[in-house]
């Protein structure tokens, strides 16, 4: 299977997993910087005609059959709806859109063309997300009736001020905690709110550099959650948290340690447990195979995955309409918090 990435600063990971996958080869690649081209093309070992600095000219070029959209969120729809109205198969790096007009051109691309489109949520892939699915689906934890996440990472500051991140609000950026939680409870939001609009630590700069918003969502099933996003609060490690709670006990990752390898957390069930016992909870598989390891085992199971339902003609496990589940609530979140705090109806594209 030929793949082709663009936008080569996120996207390197994939041309480079790609490369080594056994199933797959890199044929193209495409990035608006020329000397970041060619680095990777030195590195990838392809030709000056396998390398493109105009994503147009890469999707009638190039000779790939699924393309990597690893660009600005800005440009996420866009390049997704032309890679498959061009015939190929697209995994896209989160969010699927930053409107939910073009989240729905999306979803409906997908379902017009028949190509397979992904969205590339990795923390889905998280080891120990794939365990406490284990303890949701065998009922240990009972009937879940809240969860909750923090993603605390501070990207914006004086020397990135100027980047496109600023114009991007927090919670529009919510599939990293909103997206394993709706996995593990497979539920969707049916309605938002949120709050924050101050902009103490750097003002002037942007919607990106809200200090903190934090928005509550009402699911399907029922379940309530509660997601805090900030790109600008100075926290030193960032923290990537969720907690679920159950009529049978409670799960949760730590605040503290590396949010990327492995935090300390408790587990508790109730008529086993006297009290929360600690435990070690890892992102990465410690089982996984040596190739997993050295590129990320969340990126690489979620490339095989998508690979399979290419190959197999099944549905990837986050295709275009739970894609739009996991983005679209942050943006009618932002849309609430603007407006007063307001609650309001978020759209479902099944």
């Amino acid at each position: 299977m030929k793949v082709g990435v663009v936008g080569l600063s996120r996207g390197s990971v994939y041309a480079k997993l790609f490369s080594a996958y056994q199933r797959t080869q890199v044929t193209a690649i495409c990035d608006i910087d020329r000397s970041v081209l060619e680095k990777y093309r030195s590195e990838l070992g392809l030709s000056n005609s396998q390398c493109f600095n105009n994503y147009d000219e890469f999707i009638r070029k190039a000779d790939v059959d699924v393309v990597v959209v690893a660009t600005p969120i800005p440009y996420h729809a866009e390049q997704s709806i032309k890679a498959m109205e061009a015939g190929k198969h697209v995994l896209c790096e989160v969010v699927m859109a930053n409107t939910v007009k073009d989240c729905e051109a999306v979803v409906r691309t997908a379902r017009k063309t028949g190509m397979k489109y992904m969205m590339a949520e990795n923390y889905c892939y998280f080891h120990y997300i794939r365990e406490w699915r284990k303890l949701i689906e065998e009922g240990t934890l009972g009937r879940i009736f809240y969860a909750e996440a923090e993603y605390v990472h501070q990207v914006i500051r004086e020397s990135t001020k100027n980047s496109w991140w600023v114009n991007v609000p927090p919670l529009h950026y919510i599939s990293h905690s909103l997206g394993p939680l709706l996995m593990l409870l497979d539920d969707r939001v049916v309605k938002a709110t949120a709050s924050g609009r101050t902009t103490y630590t750097m003002p002037g700069v942007g919607v990106g550099a809200i200090d903190m918003q934090v928005a509550l969502f009402e699911t399907a099933r029922g379940v309530t959650i509660k997601v805090l996003r900030s790109y600008v609060a100075p926290r030193q490690p960032a923290t990537v948290y969720y907690s679920i709670y159950g009529t049978k006990g409670f799960v949760e990752n730590g605040r503290a340690g590396n949010p990327w390898h492995v935090t300390r957390g408790l587990l508790y069930i109730e008529g086993v447990d006297k009290t929360a016992r600690e435990v070690d909870w890892y992102v990465p598989d410690p089982n996984a195979p040596e190739e997993a390891r050295k590129y990320g085992t969340g990126e690489y199971y979620l490339a095989r995955d998508f690979v399979n339902a290419i190959e197999t003609d099944t549905t990837p496990p986050i295709d275009a309409v739970k894609a739009a589940d996991m983005t679209i609530p942050g943006l009618i979140a932002h849309e609430a918090a603007m407006k007063g705090n307001v609650w309001l109806d978020v759209p479902h594209f099944e």
